[in-house]
Order: C-alpha cells, then structure tokens, then sequence
C-alpha cells in the first residue's frame, strides 16, 4: 500500500465525534477522527514498513501520524530519527502514546529518554518519563539499574509539583508503574507516591484534575496486579 492509499483508508474511517474528542484533548487540522481499533485491519495488510511510517508522519494528519508508529519499525530508527518524530509532536497525545511507545520498543530507549528528560521541554520531558513506563510494563527488572531508578524517583518527589502540566501526569504515571511493575523498588515507589500526595493537573479551559498515586498504586495491588508485566508495548 502507498501512501494515499493508506489516507484513503484512514479518511474513510474518520467519524465526526472521534475527530471532536480529539480535538478537546489537542489535537488540530489534519485529521480525520479514526479511532484507534479501526486502524488494524489496515496494520494487519501492512505490518512493519518504516519508509511509509515515514511519510505518514510527516503529513502531519493525527491520524497518519498515530498510524505511522503502529507501522514504523523501531529498531530501524536513530536517535536523531526519534527527535526529528519529537519535533512534530504537538500534543502528548503524540509524545507519550506514539513516540514514546516506538521509542520504547527499540534498543536505544533509555539513553534517548533520559536526554529528553533532562530537556527542560515540557513534552519531551513527558515523553522521556512515558517511555520509562511503557519499559517497566513490558520488559524484565533485570533489564533497569536500581540505582537509577531509584534516583529518578527521588526526582519525582523533588520535582512533580514544579513540573510543567504533561510532564507531571508522565512523572505521576511513572511512579504508579513503578509499585506495580518493577519490584526490586515496589516499596520504594509506595513511599514515594505517599510523600508526593495528591498531584493538580491544571488544563486549559477546564476543571483541575487531581491524581494520587498512592491510591492509583493501592487499587491495583487489591486487584492482585503486583508485578504486572503486559506481552506487547504496541498495540
């Protein structure tokens, strides 16, 4: 399949109340409303094909660009490629659920999350501690330092509530996938959520939400969910 062929696909999926509520969380023209489900029949035609990834993104259509990190291949991607992909996501529904989770199935992820976390740049920032995540749920402990993750907890206490709005709800989630999925620091991530209590996200044009990761944590814990790990990070 090329390129608009593919866009033909995607547009005849688009449906008018995906594209709103896409809208009130970020997202702008291009787009088509396609939700996320209705792209696999189409993915399951394709599978992996990186040089079309490529011309998705670069469209600059949500939809094409979500599209292209189901197809992209990460391993096949450079640090620079994963900047560039940074650079063209506007909103953290593209940071954190399409550049982050490519990014998390390559070999180079934490070196390149880890520079985005020191960035100073709200959304790579956010991106940087979303892409931890989707490590934590996914691959072995063994695969983490200790030492650095308990460092970038300490981080979070010290940080979260200075932090830029995306990157508190990143750092937030990472803390929560931290008591559930690394074990080596389970009790660790509990102290941490419970010294950073409740976490304000403040966002434009509507009510505060309030997060708490202690709870967050807890309710899974109820659930028996300790050391979680899920089978694939992509969908």
């Amino acid at each position: 399949m090329d390129l608009e062929t593919v866009m033909q696909e995607l547009e005849a999926l688009g449906k008018e109340r995906t594209k709103k509520m896409y809208m009130a969380n970020g997202a702008r023209e291009p787009l088509f409303g396609v939700a996320t489900g209705a792209m696999k029949p189409i993915a399951k035609k394709i599978r992996i094909n990186q040089e079309l990834a490529e011309e998705l993104y670069a469209t600059g259509n949500y939809d094409a660009m979500y599209f292209a990190g189901i197809i992209a291949d990460p391993k096949a991607m450079t640090a620079s490629d994963y900047d560039r992909w940074m650079d063209g996501a506007y909103f953290y529904m593209l940071s954190d659920y399409v550049v982050a989770v490519t990014l998390a199935e390559s070999d180079i992820a934490q070196e390149v999350a880890d520079k985005w976390i020191s960035s100073g740049e709200e959304l790579r920032m956010s991106a940087g501690w979303s892409c931890y995540c989707w490590l934590l749920g996914n691959r072995k402990d063994t695969e983490f330092s200790e030492s650095k993750m308990s460092d970038m907890l300490d981080m979070v206490e010290n940080k979260i509530h200075d932090s830029p709005e995306r990157t508190k709800s990143a750092m937030n989630n990472f803390v929560y996938t931290m008591g559930i999925s690394y074990l080596p620091l389970h009790e660790k991530a509990l102290e941490t959520a419970r010294a950073v209590g409740q976490v304000e996200i403040r966002r434009e044009n509507k009510k505060s939400s309030l997060l708490n990761p202690f709870e967050s944590i807890q309710k899974e814990l109820d659930k028996g969910r300790l050391g979680f790990k899920r089978k694939y990070v992509r969908c």
